[in-house]
């Protein structure tokens, strides 16, 4: 039997601090003469009674440690439970959505996604906007504690391989999650600030400062203008393109860069790896462009940037007329915000080091048919790669190809015509942002999809998130019993 206090205790700890948050946004409602205000401080007193209640009946686990089952249950509940809360402001207050879709827009603020149903974003409170760069500010940094703590401790999709101790990340630079925690804050802080810093020096105002320093760390891709940053000048593009890299790389490798070791950036495989995919899809989806539009070639360049950065980051920003640049960008875009970036940020997908490894075992596997004695084991960064990190590998990619068709189809037969689909549950399932197809040009969002299919996209967004099998194991019976 699994005890749940320790994981009630620790959601009704994120709850109260979820509450104390939302006064952020009901100050500045205040400030400006909004009623708007009183949403939120009646979203912070439900949810702060919430997690209050939670946290002094549960509070006999103070200082129980986690077992396994108990932090796949912890992961699914942040996920699925604190959007809910995180809802309420949309739903009590402006932009005054159904619950249904709240709960989409928090969700895809919390897991970083970056797809709206929200559109007229400028006629807004502020307060609409800076809740939503606040939910994907703490979503960011919540997904890179999970992905450096969590997920290699679950073994899910090949992680355990960051958790060894010849792969130098945990136990040769910090001995405790405590001491990790505390590093990643800084970390994430100073990419944050410098953001904001930058982009207001070169010119955006003060307010979108703030929120797209937030969104853009976290890899959220929230904006304050219904055309994201279309209509920011060309050295704001290249910023953005910019903090959207290096927030997309591993984490780890910047608490290194803190501890005074700046080779294990460049030296890991993930990165260098990421910087030669990324740079082959921008090239060519510039020269294609250059060729085939009347357009200069910085401009070409310019979009192609931040726009690629932005998919593959899983970031969700868009600049100029992307969506309509026809079918090799739509290739391209698919496959590199199906890579992702790198495992243990923010950024989502398959990620760089499970399609390295695929490449791997296909590899191997090709060279076998020839000779089928051989031993040939597959290595990575110069150690082997055992074969249960291997099958744990094989078991995500194939479970996200098949949640991918399966959820495309189940979208379709709700009227839905088949690009929306596919790029509907593409972009929620990769917690890309990007909206392709009939459904989104309208609006640019994501309104006009059926609540069967908003329901889906809701839980693919949650699903890529946790790395599809954390969700995907609470429902087997066995995880239950002992």
């Amino acid at each position: 039997m699994v005890d749940f206090r320790p994981v009630a205790y620790v959601i009704g700890r994120i709850l109260i601090v979820l509450a104390i948050l939302m006064l952020a946004p009901a100050i500045l409602d205040w400030r400006a003469g909004l009623a708007n205000g009183h949403a939120y401080l009646a979203s912070a007193a439900l949810t702060g009674v919430t997690g209050a209640a939670l946290t002094l009946s549960t509070a006999n686990a103070l200082g129980q440690a986690l077992d396994t089952r108990q932090a796949y249950l912890l992961t699914a509940c942040i996920w699925f439970l604190v959007p809910f809360f995180g809802a309420l402001p949309f739903w009590i207050g402006a932009p005054q959505l159904s619950l249904l879709n709240a709960y989409f827009e928090a969700v895809s603020g919390i897991t970083t996604t970056g797809a709206s149903v929200i559109s007229g974003l400028k006629e807004l409170p502020q307060s609409v906007n800076l809740w939503r760069g606040m939910l994907n500010w703490l979503g960011g940094l919540g997904i890179a504690f999970i992905a450096m703590i969590f997920l290699p401790l679950m073994r899910i999709g090949g992680m355990q391989f960051f958790r060894t101790e010849g792969f130098d990340t945990f136990g040769k630079i910090l001995p405790r999650a405590t001491d990790i925690a505390k590093q990643l804050l800084i970390v994430y802080l100073s990419l944050t600030v410098m953001t904001m810093t930058v982009y207001a020096m070169l010119g955006m105002p003060a307010f979108e400062a703030v929120v797209h320093g937030m969104t853009t760390v976290a890899t959220g891709g929230f904006s304050t203008n219904d055309d994201s940053f279309s209509g920011y000048p060309p050295p704001i593009h290249y910023a953005g393109a910019l903090f959207m890299f290096l927030a997309s790389l591993p984490y780890i490798r910047y608490v290194q860069l803190l501890n005074g070791s700046p080779l294990p950036l460049w030296q890991d495989a993930q990165v260098r790896a990421y910087v030669r995919w990324l740079g082959f899809a921008v090239l060519s989806v510039c020269l294609w462009r250059a060729w085939t539009a009347n357009i200069g070639f910085e401009q070409a360049f310019r979009e192609s940037l931040f726009n690629l950065v932005s998919i593959m980051s899983s970031t969700g920003y868009g600049a100029g007329s992307f969506a309509g640049w026809g079918g090799f960008m739509l290739i391209v875009a698919f496959v590199i915000g199906v890579i992702g970036a790198c495992s243990g940020s923010s950024a989502a997908g398959l990620s760089i080091f499970r399609v390295q490894l695929v490449i791997a075992v296909l590899r191997r596997d090709l060279r076998q048919i020839g000779s089928p004695s051989s031993v040939d084991p597959i290595r990575y960064q110069g150690r082997a790669v055992e074969d249960d990190v291997l099958n744990a590998l094989i078991l995500f990619v194939s479970s996200f190809i098949l949640i991918l068709g399966v959820a495309s189809v189940g979208i379709t037969l709700m009227g839905v015509d088949s690009v929306s689909a596919l790029f509907g549950v593409w972009t929620t399932l990769g917690n890309v942002g990007y909206g392709f197809g009939p459904l989104v040009e309208r609006t640019g969002t994501f309104i006009d999809y059926p609540p069967g299919a908003i329901a889906i996209m809701t839980l693919c967004m949650i699903l890529g998130r946790l790395g599809l099998l954390a969700i995907l194991v609470l429902v087997l019976p066995s995880f239950w019993r002992r």
